[in-house]
């Protein structure tokens, strides 16, 4: 949903409630603790009351800014600011989702992460208050069309993945217990009012991985969305960070081609429609074969060298053998790489199975 949707939605006269709702909520503590002037909390999140939440809601009459099948996004102001308040649905399986992504999101902290500020754990129907994201997320962005604010330049597409990369690689390495998401897509990525990514959606990540877990039994509840979940995991059912790798592999295909990770109505994959091109690529020789590729609404607004190392580097994480995918770490220094014009033999280093996993 892009800038001028939140603005439709929050002043359309939902706002109003919103915005009373914070005023009223307010208690002489304040509802969230100060932060520092670099923008992180200077203490955890703070636990909130249910009437507190029903205030800040207009008893859930906000604006509505995001829905699925788990939960609903409110649009609320916070001691001045907007934020997101994230109501999950009432039932034993979606408290345990809600408990996962708190317990997640309370062990993190970092800039392309979208953070916690508050959570209410009063009923049933967990609540979670988010740091709010003007410009919608990546799907809109790339997939909207004109309402999404037009089409997203080259180098922002290559920022974003950068972003998105840095945050998996804490995930993966810098933060303990290490976590693995589960469910890296576009939709799971948030754009700030800067356009800068936030990964967000924690309730299908697991922490304390050293290497892999099995579900704990056949009925365990899949990881990951349609077009972007591990063919290793689906056939194993086992969960490592290289599935991360993976999607975010299908993510980076979406940022060069423009095209969506999956298309319901002719049932493709997008890893499928590339996959000879994919082939070609995974060598990163330099020949040139990502031009095809490109986003044709770019034109010729795009580096071609960056964008045959994006190819490359896409294909390397969606080889269908895991140990051979690169690590997180390895896809950060790869994309940091891209100005030295490095990239394309890092990435064919790595591609044959010769490099660090």
């Amino acid at each position: 949903m892009g800038v001028q949707r939140y603005k439709e939605l929050f002043f359309c006269g939902c706002g109003a409630n919103a915005a009373a709702g914070d005023r009223e909520g307010a208690d002489d503590d304040g509802a969230f603790g100060a932060f520092d002037e670099k923008g992180g909390p200077e203490a955890g999140p703070r636990s909130l009351s249910w009437a507190q939440v029903e205030a800040m809601t207009g008893r859930f009459t906000s604006a509505v800014v995001g829905e699925g099948g788990f939960s609903t996004v409110y649009l609320a102001r916070l001691s001045g600011a907007l934020a997101a308040v994230k109501v999950h649905r009432s039932s034993e399986r979606l408290h345990r989702v809600f408990r996962q992504e708190l317990e997640t999101l309370q062990h993190l902290s970092h800039p392309h992460i979208v953070r916690l500020l508050a959570f209410c754990d009063q009923q049933e129907e967990g609540v979670l208050v988010l740091e709010f994201a003007a410009n919608g997320n990546l799907h809109e962005r790339l997939h909207g069309g004109g309402k999404a604010g037009g089409t997203m330049p080259w180098a922002r597409r290559v920022t974003v993945a950068l972003q998105v990369a840095r945050a998996l690689e804490y995930l993966h390495d810098r933060c303990e217990p290490q976590v693995v998401h589960g469910d890296v897509k576009a939709s799971n990525v948030l754009l700030d009012a800067s356009m800068c990514a936030k990964l967000c959606d924690f309730g299908s990540a697991r922490m304390g991985f050293s290497a892999a877990v099995r579900p704990r039994s056949s009925a365990h509840t899949m990881l990951g969305s349609p077009g972007y979940v591990d063919p290793h995991y689906i056939r194993s059912g086992v969960v490592t960070k290289k599935s991360d790798v993976y999607s975010f592999g299908v993510l980076l295909l979406e940022l060069l081609t423009g095209m969506e990770a999956f298309c319901a109505e002719e049932g493709r994959l997008l890893t499928a429609v590339l996959a000879p091109r994919l082939r070609d690529a995974r060598g990163g020789g330099g020949g040139g074969d990502a031009r095809g590729l490109v986003d044709e609404r770019l034109g010729t607004a795009y580096d071609a060298a960056e964008a045959e190392a994006v190819a490359a580097l896409a294909a390397a994480c969606v080889g269908e053998n895991p140990s051979l995918r690169p690590s997180m770490a390895d896809v950060v220094r790869t994309l940091e790489q891209s100005a030295q014009g490095s990239i394309v033999s890092a990435v064919g280093r790595r591609s044959d199975g010769h490099g660090k996993v």
